[in-house]
């Protein structure tokens, strides 16, 4: 039985942060799917985005996600918030491992990304917290579908880092018991 877990949800949603204290609490590796495609492209994000557009990196995305998934039986996976809702990468996620969807709202995300805009290549020419709430919800309501089709949802905006790990481990630990 594989112990992969893979966090999905909007930027800024946690998946990170969250990814990496379940890791070290299940004792397992723990792979940002951003990072990992930095490391293999040997460029940020942004400047991937810049000088060989989106349409390169979705390929490359779909590319590293997919070598990851196959890879890594026992591991908490972070995918980027656009990973899910390109190809047939939702699909992908839930076949190989269990995919837990943490759910944030507008003005929550808007909070936390507006002051790290300019590092985000996809939030940067927003210059107001309107302007990105407007953004986001719009981006929001398209991208949901996707994150929706997780195996489970747990909505993070109003608990504290070690409560949402602490629910994710409840997750895991009933899907086990299930099985």
């Amino acid at each position: 039985m594989s112990n992969l877990v893979v966090l999905v949800g909007y930027m800024g949603s946690g998946k990170s942060s969250v990814g990496r204290k379940l890791a070290v609490k299940m004792d397992l590796p723990f792979i940002d799917l951003d990072d990992l495609i930095e490391q293999v492209e040997g460029k940020s994000i942004s400047e991937i985005f810049e000088k060989q557009g989106v349409l390169h990196f979705r390929k490359l995305e779909r590319e590293v996600l997919e070598n990851t998934l196959r890879e890594n039986l026992n591991a908490v996976i972070a995918v980027g918030g656009g990973t899910p809702c390109y190809y047939n990468n939702m699909d992908m996620i839930n076949e190989h491992g269990l995919s837990i969807y943490l759910r944030a709202n507008v003005p929550q995300l808007s909070r936390r990304l507006f002051p790290e805009r300019m590092q985000r290549p996809i939030i940067e020419s927003q210059q107001s917290l309107e302007s990105l709430q407007e953004f986001i919800g719009k981006h929001l309501f398209e991208r949901s579908p996707f994150y929706e089709r997780a195996h489970e949802t747990l909505d993070v905006g109003l608990i504290d880092l070690d409560e949402v790990v602490q629910h994710c481990e409840h997750i895991i630990n009933q899907r086990k018991t299930a099985e």
